[in-house]
């Protein structure tokens, strides 16, 4: 992170106080010009993405991520990149939220957030079964004396050298917390973009006759879940940034940073939205 003149301990949580007050004028600000574009809808839209977003970005923290050293057996976690790792959880949730999408927002979001988590849970346990029976190591937290779930001590079960390694109950659990708030969340942005262009797309499109607006509706599928997935990976990278290399899950000190990614995650949400939201307008035209 030095690059960015990051700081030099990877433990510590600073937060400086103008920039929270710039992202915060700059969300209002958004907010207020998706307002005065009057498309019926966008408004709550808009929100929904926010809160997608934020829920993408929140659940990412929970999720355990190893990196390199994981593969070694070195760290705990799996053994992938945080954007690559979110990024699988949240597209095995769109899908569980777009098959159920006909059911409704609360349904379908719920779905969503039912296959992000499944896809995490049987992600991490597959995972210990390569350790422990591939490796030959057991699941160790480097982070923690006691499993904070279970109370299993910790330290005698590292291997010395190492940060620990494996999955602990604890990162497991966290890895299931967190595929459960990013395939909610990026649900949540699918069906409040699918329900904004299902409604305005005929419309500014000119279609009157109920056949033609059905034949919108592929074109509105595809154009929300584009935006989807693109917001989707927007916030898992921010949150890539916001930890900077591998993570344990709940237990681990970097889970406190999670305030600035949240507000990272509502300004690039919203101004990702608002780009969404214009698509419909610039259609019509």
């Amino acid at each position: 992170m030095s690059a960015i003149a990051g700081p030099k301990s990877s433990l510590s949580v600073e937060y400086n106080a103008v920039a929270i007050i710039v992202s915060l004028i700059i969300l209002v600000l958004i907010i207020a010009a998706t307002f005065m574009l009057g498309i019926p809808m966008a408004l709550s839209a808009l929100i929904g993405i926010i809160v997608g977003g934020v829920l993408i970005g929140f659940g990412v923290h929970f999720v355990p991520v190893g990196g390199a050293p994981a593969a070694m057996g070195q760290a705990p976690g799996i053994a992938t990149g945080v954007a690559m790792l979110a990024g699988g959880a949240g597209l095995a949730g769109l899908f569980g939220g777009a098959w159920a999408a006909s059911q409704g927002l609360v349904v379908a979001t719920v779905t969503g957030a039912i296959g992000g988590g499944l896809m995490m849970a049987i992600t991490c346990f597959f995972v210990n079964v390569i350790y422990v029976f591939g490796m030959g190591v057991p699941a160790a937290s480097g982070k923690v004396k006691k499993d904070p779930i279970t109370g299993d001590t910790q330290p005698e079960f590292k291997s010395q050298g190492t940060e620990g390694h494996g999955l602990p109950f604890v990162s497991f659990v966290g890895g299931v917390i967190g595929g459960i708030f990013g395939g909610g969340g990026g649900t949540l942005v699918y069906m409040m973009l699918l329900g904004l262009y299902t409604a305005t797309l005929p419309k500014l499109m000119g279609s009157q006759s109920v056949a033609n607006s059905v034949a919108i509706l592929p074109i509105a599928v595809s154009l929300a879940g584009v935006f989807a997935i693109g917001i989707f990976l927007v916030n898992a990278v921010l949150a890539a940034y916001n930890i900077t290399g591998t993570i344990e899950g709940p237990h681990d000190p970097k889970f406190k940073r999670f305030p600035r990614d949240i507000i990272a995650s509502a300004v690039a949400s919203g101004l990702c939205g608002f780009v969404a939201i214009l698509i419909a307008t610039s259609i019509g035209m």
